[in-house]
């Protein structure tokens, strides 16, 4: 089985903390990978419903346009995810951690096929002053893919360049975001990202 398959939409470690976090499915053949494939492909987009997707509701997401508008049906380029986490959120996201999704990328190669979608941390769409609202700086990135490899379907979560974000004008956002980003890098985001692949390939 190529793992390195859609490697090349994953971004360069070069600062911080990375995590991977993968599940893998395997089927008796090829046809029927190939149909699980559309629906694990499906939930991967399906960002409004992740929270659902992970067994449990402790962060939630919700699709929002560059006008700050609540988007419904699949991710596309340059929408923007509202994440609701637990604990208080920031001045500077109205309360919300936010990303923006810069690329959704599907390939294919004989006996193989993937969606990769990578999104960073970004100033909310609702906001003049530029700040990135989130706890991870802007040069952190996850890459969300699900692929097929022959008989086998993986959900995968790529996190690279993590940092926590303490540049922000507001103390208060800063020292919270110093909190939860060090969480994060010591792996208490694991779970959570666990959760949303193993829901990706549920039955």
């Amino acid at each position: 089985m190529r793992k390195e398959f859609g490697n090349e939409h994953i971004p360069k470690q070069e600062i911080g903390e990375e995590m991977d976090v993968m599940e893998k499915r395997s089927f008796e053949n090829k046809a029927i990978a190939i149909d699980f494939f559309k629906t694990a492909r499906h939930r991967l987009l399906d960002v409004n419903r992740w929270a659902k997707l992970t067994g449990h509701e402790l962060s939630s997401f919700q699709l929002v346009s560059s006008f700050g508008n609540p988007v419904e049906g699949l991710a596309g380029n340059g929408d923007y995810i509202r994440i609701d986490i637990p604990g208080p959120g920031t001045s500077v996201g109205q309360g919300y951690d936010w990303v923006l999704i810069e690329s959704i990328v599907e390939a294919s190669e004989v006996g193989m096929e993937l969606v990769s979608m990578k999104v960073r941390p970004t100033a909310s769409p609702l906001s003049n002053n530029g700040d990135t609202a989130h706890f991870l700086t802007e040069q952190a990135t996850s890459t969300f893919q699900v692929k097929r490899i022959g008989q086998h379907v993986l959900a995968e979560e790529h996190g690279r360049n993590e940092q926590p974000n303490t540049y922000t004008m507001s103390t208060t956002a800063n020292i919270r975001n110093m909190l939860v980003g060090w969480a994060a890098t010591l792996g208490l985001s694991y779970p959570q990202w666990k959760s949303l692949v193993k829901g990706i390939l549920a039955d």
